[in-house]
This record gives C-alpha cells, structure tokens and sequence, in this order.
C-alpha cells in the first residue's frame, strides 16, 4: 500500500502530516516525489484538486536545510493575490516543525511594505510576477541564490498575459537552478516555454485535463436565458442541506454582479462574491467566510477562483458553459477533492450547446440532462447580451453603410476662410516699423527714428 511512511519523510515533516489527517499521497505526489528531489526539471500535468502544492512542497521541504541567509533559495510563482495566500498559508502548514521563513508578495498593496519583508530575509518566496519584477529592479529583491523555481497553475499565466514577465524573470535568474512546473493542461504555449527555458525535463501526467473525476457526479439543465438560469439558481439553493457549500461560476465580472444582485433579497446574509474589480480585502473576507462556513454561496469568475483549494464545496453550479471545454475541468474540480465526492451541474442554453457538446466530447462522457423543474418561473427579461445574434460582434460605433460618406475635403465656410492678421496695435506697428532683416537695417530704422 502506498504511505506516505514510504516516502521516508523527515519526523518533522511526518509530525505535520499526520496533524493534517492524510493517510496516503495521491498519485502525483507519489510521481513527483522522487524526481524533483532527483533536481530534474520537471513538468507535471495533473488535474485540479490532486494535490499539486503538496506535490512540489513534500521533496523541497525534505531538502531544504536551515539558513540564516537573506536572499530567498526557493522561489514559487502563481498568478493571483489569492494564491499567493494560500501557497503562504499551506507552506507553513507543511512546514509546522520546521525553522523555515515563507514570505508572500503581490500586487495591490504597499510595495514599501513588502520591500522591509523581503530585507529582512526568506527561505521561501511566493509571489505573482508582476509585483517580483518590480521588487527586483527596485533592487531591494536579490534573486541571486534562487536553485529551485516552481511555476504552478503555468496555463492560467500565460491566459492572463504574463509570458513576458515570466521570459524577464527567467533571465534575472540563476542558470544552475531545477525548474519545476505545475499545470492542469498543456498547451501549446507551454510547451514552447518548457522549449525556450526547460532542458530536458521529466514529464509526468496524472489525471490530466479531459478526464473526469469519478467522485463527481454531474448532470446539466436546459435553460432558455441569464434570467431564467437566475431563477432556476434560487429554487435549487433553497434546499440548505443539500446545497450546504456551494460555488457558482459567473462567465464575466458583469454577470458576477447581476447574478448577485438578483440573489441578495433571497439569500444576501449567506453569499459573497469575488472578481477583480472588488478590492483585495474584501475578495480575502468572501474566500475566508465562504472557507470557513460562514457564507454557504460564492459567486465568482473563472481566474478569481483558479487554484483556491476550499475545503467541501458540495457543489460547483456553472451559470454558463464554458466556449473552452478545459475550463469546464477546472471548474468542476473546486469540488471532490482529497477523494470525497462532489457534485457539478451545468446550465446551458441553446446557443451554448455547441460548447457542452465540445466539453463531452474532451471528456468522452455524456453529462446527464435534467427535466427543467416546471416550479421555476422563465424569465422574459434579456441581458444585452441576448437580445440579438449579434450584439457581442457588432461595433456600434462603425458606420452601418446605410449612410452615404461625403468627399474628405470640403469648402470652408466664408467665417472660416479669415486670417488671424494680429491685433490692430501689432498691425500698426508693423507698418510704422519695417522689421530689420539685416544689422545695417536695422541702424538704419533707428536712424530714421532720431531724425523724426
């Protein structure tokens, strides 16, 4: 049987372990073990929900031996604030028995702040890549005796844009160093930055993106429109002991909003809602009470929740259906996690059924469809983005060619044709005054002014 007794941990390590309860390591940390304490590159594909930060954190806590050093030797990167917490928060979990010092930066917050953190010394740094790249040029981060770099969560970086950040932190970084890389799909794009920057890593895959957890149960509804799918939202929420932790997916911040809005009569003191528009402290508050049971509803968008290891979500509702069907996988991977069961639903409309077809097609699996419940009213209300085909192509500030343009050029108006001459005091000099072109002239026009 595979333990974590067979990993041969550190007491310290085993200590903290057994404190949090897990009996056995899931596949990728059983995989990834070995190798990463090997100082092999890897890459390592697994599906949200198995385990990824306990993966690269068991064999670097094992090696990491006691320093007095300043400057960080581990350097973790993700791609949101909310992340970076949670690393922080789950580093220092692992590593209860352990001198070791964890610090967290990132962005909308003091930088000065985190400048006094960062001099003060780290084991472990954990941060998002753009504040990093701002601590660093500042000069007061040294990156100097970095010999471990985790990029974890790699696909959801390079959606948001941060390739060249990444490219510019790769290069402040020591060479002699292990690269190690956590996704939960493999793209294109990553495979050109494991090319660019990764010689010859280790590649493992567990549960890779496509492949449905078999401790979710899933089923979908057919839903005419936003409206409806609200309505349809707040009959199933009723029932609190089944739907007892329960993590809906907005497909944008507006939607986000509207959804939480049309919610809050009903269910306002036990909901929350986090996107990137709200501000850092309240996104923190909505993940902690939702965490911690205090809020049973969070509401949130795809990048906001990416990654957040919540404890019993029951269930994952999606308002929308994903147009990329790895997104779906992510999405449903909030709930079943550690092995416990979990359930998803799916409600989608009919120009949403080419993307839900797509998504059954990744996962070779036939979600179950549900009876619309007839209890629930259908909405005739439309957000702009229904109300036409296509409203969400249409440039409403082109011209539609029902009007005919003009020639470019066309004859000015007799009171724009005048000549801005001066003032009358100017022009009156000018005619008393030749001006001089020349210094002869100009002692000659004194001349001239003597004389009268």
């Amino acid at each position: 049987m595979n333990t974590f007794e067979n990993l041969n941990l550190s007491k310290q390590l085993g200590y903290a372990i057994a404190d949090l309860g897990f009996d056995r390591p899931t596949p990728i940390q059983s995989e990834a073990f070995s190798v990463i304490r090997s100082g092999k590159n890897i890459v390592g594909i697994s599906q949200t929900g198995t385990g990824k930060t306990l993966a690269y954190m068991l064999p670097i806590l094992q090696d990491l031996k006691f320093s007095k050093q300043v400057n960080p030797r581990v350097l973790i990167l993700v791609p949101t604030r909310e992340l970076v917490l949670q690393v922080v928060e789950q580093i220092e979990t692992f590593a209860k028995y352990i001198s070791i010092r964890v610090i967290g930066v990132y962005g909308g917050t003091n930088i000065n702040t985190q400048k006094k953190a960062v001099s003060k010394g780290c084991d472990i740094l954990v941060a998002t890549p753009g504040r990093l790249y701002d601590l660093t040029l500042s000069g007061a981060l040294k990156l100097k005796a970095i010999n471990k770099l985790v990029v974890d969560e790699v696909d959801v970086m390079l959606d948001l844009g941060f390739r060249f950040q990444l490219t510019n932190i790769f290069e402040l970084l020591p060479e002699s160093r292990q690269n190690i890389m956590f996704s939960a799909t493999m793209t294109e794009d990553i495979d050109v930055l494991i090319e660019d920057f990764f010689i010859a890593p280790a590649k493992i895959s567990i549960a890779v993106s496509g492949t449905p957890l078999d401790n979710i149960a899933q089923q979908c509804y057919p839903v005419p429109n936003f409206y409806t799918k609200v309505n349809l939202l707040s009959y199933l929420l009723k029932d609190k002991t089944e739907y007892s932790k329960v993590l809906v997916f907005a497909p944008s911040k507006k939607n986000a909003d509207r959804i939480f809005e049309a919610l809050e009569p009903s269910y306002g003191s036990e909901m929350g809602v986090i996107h990137s528009n709200k501000s850092q402290n309240y996104r923190i508050r909505s993940i902690e009470q939702f965490d911690n049971g205090t809020n049973r509803i969070l509401i949130a968008t795809d990048v906001m929740a990416r990654g957040l290891d919540l404890e019993q979500i029951t269930h994952v509702i999606n308002i929308d259906t994903p147009s990329f069907p790895e997104n779906y996988m992510h999405r449903i991977g909030r709930t079943g996690r550690a092995e416990k069961e979990g359930k998803s639903i799916l409600f989608y409309t009919e120009k949403e059924v080419a993307a839900k077809e797509a998504i059954e097609t990744l996962m070779a699996y036939q979600i179950p469809v549900v009876e619309f419940p007839p209890e629930v009213e259908v909405s005739t209300e439309l957000i702009p983005e229904e109300r036409t085909d296509n409203y969400k192509h249409k440039n409403h500030n082109r011209n539609d060619g029902k009007s005919t343009a003009g020639p470019s050029f066309h004859e000015k108006k007799d009171k724009n044709k005048k000549v801005n001459l001066g003032g009358k005091y100017r022009r009156e000099l000018a005619k008393k005054y030749k001006k001089a072109k020349t210094r002869g002239d100009k002692i000659q026009n004194n001349r001239k002014k003597k004389r009268k």
